[in-house]
């Protein structure tokens, strides 16, 4: 079973409001790059890594007057893709849904969000002190992840959670004291959204279930200078590092940059800084996936076009990749069942 986590640039932009696809030479969300280019790169890209299921971030708007299952079900029919049914939860109003493309063939797929004190559903909000001054703030997802009950035809399920966490620039800021103080303000928030979520793990890890966590989460282990103020990266928070091995999560190139701060960082994404005229590469997608399923020893692969022997060997695999969007799939092969 191959799994995969996708974040796709303002995908949305490759629709109009009937869902249907835009290839022509208008421009794109992504510098330089025509709406015909990018869709054909990104479509590319899906055929290539063939996925049984894909975790898409950033995926076509849901609202009003669009559908984003409609919009994914069409782009998977254009490019004759295996996994050819999407499933959206909760809809958020940043026109850059979660959701997930799944094989029919292989799956059904149900969104199947708990509600609990400890993690309530994720569309609600969560009470949590923020800065220790002894009030309750509130706490709420800007996309709230997305739980899924993914059943084989065999019966045997997986529960995945689609995340898209992220911690806001310091816009209206009046000086740097002032974006340092909104910058630190904003981590706080998103550490928190990661410890509900770590909450909801678990609560489904002390119920044994099967579980892969997965997405996009602009953080990780020495990511930033913030990770010093608080401690430990959001990563590390729902991962569960540094509690109970039983109910960690696992995934290679988080655990491989916590144990080695100053080796080589495995990346994912790739932005150019323009006031610097250079490209910052980060490791900001991840498959997490729970003590029983690490041991069936699953591989994982980042597709990035620099570091992948299979990828820079097809030059044209190559220029979708970097054509489609800032960041780059990754996928976990699992044996399923054993």
């Amino acid at each position: 079973m191959r799994l995969a986590t996708y974040n796709v640039e303002w995908f949305t932009n490759l629709f109009d409001d009937d869902n249907a696809l835009i290839s022509d030479a208008t421009w794109s969300a992504r510098h330089n790059v025509t709406k015909s280019q990018q869709l054909a790169a990104v479509g590319r890209v899906f055929q290539a890594i063939n996925a049984d299921a894909i975790m898409v971030i950033e995926a076509p708007d849901s609202s009003r007057n669009r559908s984003g299952q409609a919009a994914l079900e069409t782009f998977a029919a254009h490019f004759e893709l295996r996994a050819s049914r999407a499933l959206i939860g909760f809809a958020n109003d940043t026109q850059q849904e979660i959701a997930l493309l799944y094989d029919p063939a292989q799956f059904s797929a149900r969104h199947a969000p708990r509600d609990t004190k400890q993690a309530p559903r994720f569309d609600h909000s969560l009470e949590m002190d923020l800065d220790v001054d002894a009030r309750s703030d509130t706490v709420v997802f800007s996309k709230p992840p997305l739980e899924v009950e993914l059943t084989t035809t065999s019966g045997r399920v997986l529960t995945l959670i689609g995340a898209h966490l992220k911690s806001k620039a310091p816009h209206g800021a009046r000086d740097a004291a002032d974006a340092m103080r909104i910058s630190i303000a904003n981590r706080r928030k998103q550490l928190a959204q990661c410890i509900w979520l770590r909450n909801r793990v678990e609560e489904h890890l002390k119920d044994t279930n099967h579980l892969i966590v997965l997405g996009d989460f602009n953080d990780g282990p020495g990511l930033d200078t913030y990770e010093k103020l608080f401690g430990r990266s959001g990563v590390e928070i729902v991962m569960g590092q540094n509690g109970d091995p039983g109910l960690a999560l696992h995934d290679p190139h988080a655990e491989a940059v916590i144990s080695q701060p100053f080796g080589a960082r495995p990346t994912t994404a790739r932005f150019y800084v323009r006031h610097e005229k250079r490209y910052l590469n980060a490791l900001l997608d991840y498959i997490m996936v729970s003590p029983d399923l690490a041991e069936r020893r699953p591989n994982w692969h980042i597709w990035h076009p620099f570091d992948d022997p299979a990828c820079w060997s097809d030059p044209a695999l190559s220029d979708a990749l970097l054509t489609a969007s800032d960041h780059f799939p990754v996928t976990l092969d699992l044996p399923w069942p054993v």
